[in-house]
């Protein structure tokens, strides 16, 4: 039986929105979890900016992260290497890495591009909940989180816009929007 791997990223960003190419990681979370939803390990660290090492007042309201998370944290290259012998452990028996759209996919490459990373991610099928779940329930378009959470008759648990919570929560829905075979 195989596992799921359901990232979230949190990252810098202002009330302007800047461009994902201006944005840097600043917590990875990850919930591997069966098919079923199920949690069997979690990853979850801050990640210390280095372009734009000040949070803005707005991102530090929109994701609960205050200053000292970030400052005290490793860079994205330390963490990342903590997270890929994490992985390590449970590579043989991952089917496929899942994120609530695609920013995260898109980040992720940016930043293992820009850090000249190689990563074991690159080698698993990615799969967009976001566009599965919209699939599933036949939506004209895909929704976000929390609305989709609401749809499926369920509540957010915990806090929104942290990412072990928000990937917790993205697999939650996961058996809801894969087909009865798999992935």
């Amino acid at each position: 039986m195989g596992h799921w791997l359901v990232i979230d990223l949190e990252a810098t960003t202002d009330d302007g929105g800047w461009p994902v190419t201006d944005m840097e990681i600043i917590e990875i979370g990850a919930s591997l979890v069966t098919r079923e939803g199920r949690e069997v390990d979690h990853f979850q660290r801050f990640v210390k900016p280095r372009r734009r090492p000040q949070l803005t007042p707005f991102c530090r309201q929109l994701t609960h992260i205050d200053q000292a998370s970030v400052d005290t944290a490793a860079s994205f290259a330390e963490v990342w290497a903590q997270f890929e012998r994490w992985l390590g452990h449970h590579r043989q028996q991952l089917q496929a890495w899942v994120s609530w759209g695609d920013y995260d996919r898109l980040q992720l490459l940016q930043e293992w591009q820009h850090h000249q990373l190689d990563s074991l991610l690159a080698q698993v099928p990615h799969i967009n909940l976001k566009q599965r779940f919209a699939k599933a329930r036949h939506l004209q378009r895909p929704t976000g989180l929390n609305s989709a959470l609401q749809l499926a008759g369920l509540q957010f648990t915990g806090q929104q816009h942290r990412a072990l919570e928000d990937a917790r929560n993205t697999a939650r829905l996961l058996p809801l929007s894969l087909p009865a075979s798999g992935a």
